[in-house]
């Protein structure tokens, strides 16, 4: 299942351990060789200040609407504590805002957005920003992971012009079934209905 990059900034981190919102997302760091989201930057109250300003994903139990759940605030780290995530910090890669061109030369637009497959936190989408002029026929575009050629500093590469609308795209919400017992999730109707009848037996 598919859902949009943007929907995590602002997100809520919650804390199985003190049982509500420690932080909040600011910022999603991208692998740029595989195009994969492998740490958040987070801010909060004790960021900074008693822990680290960076989460990395591996840490996430769980991602839902509610916002993503880690076990504590112990999961946060500093920017160069983990070796594979300061060397993407150091290159100060960001994926929004990057041009998109076809391998021809064709200018496709700006990079506004993207998907995420939540299981993996792999971009499985590019969401581009048409200009002005092809704005009027096709304001987005979809871009798959598989048409990407090359991302640079500067601009994405696809390997052909032509892309689907993002009206045609399919982007569904996340639904994650977690391995552990999530205390933010909400309980099930069905469930609790039929608890309440077998008591009553």
């Amino acid at each position: 299942m598919l859902f949009n990059g943007s929907r995590l900034i602002g997100c809520p981190v919650l804390s199985l351990h003190v049982g509500g919102q420690i932080a909040s997302i600011t910022e999603l760091i991208v692998e740029p060789d595989n195009l994969k989201i492998i740490a958040c930057r987070v801010a909060g109250p004790l960021v900074g200040k008693e822990v680290g300003e960076i989460l990395p994903m591996e840490s996430v139990r769980e991602f839902s609407r509610l916002g993503m759940i880690v076990d504590s605030a112990d999961e946060f780290v500093e920017p160069d504590e983990i070796i594979r995530i300061k060397k993407v910090l150091d290159l100060n890669f960001h994926l929004v805002g990057l041009k998109v061109e076809s391998k021809q030369g064709a200018k496709l637009g700006k990079v506004s957005d993207f998907t995420l497959e939540p299981s993996t936190w792999q971009i499985q989408q590019l969401i581009v920003q048409r200009p002005l002029i092809k704005a009027f026929i096709d304001p987005e575009l979809t871009i798959s992971r598989n048409r990407i050629d090359e991302v640079n500093d500067y601009k994405v590469i696809i390997k052909e012009e032509k892309e689907t609308p993002k009206s045609k795209a399919k982007v569904a919400k996340n639904d994650f079934v977690p391995s552990f017992v999530n205390p933010f999730r909400e309980p099930d109707f069905a469930t609790e209905t039929r608890t309440k009848n077998h008591e009553q037996e």
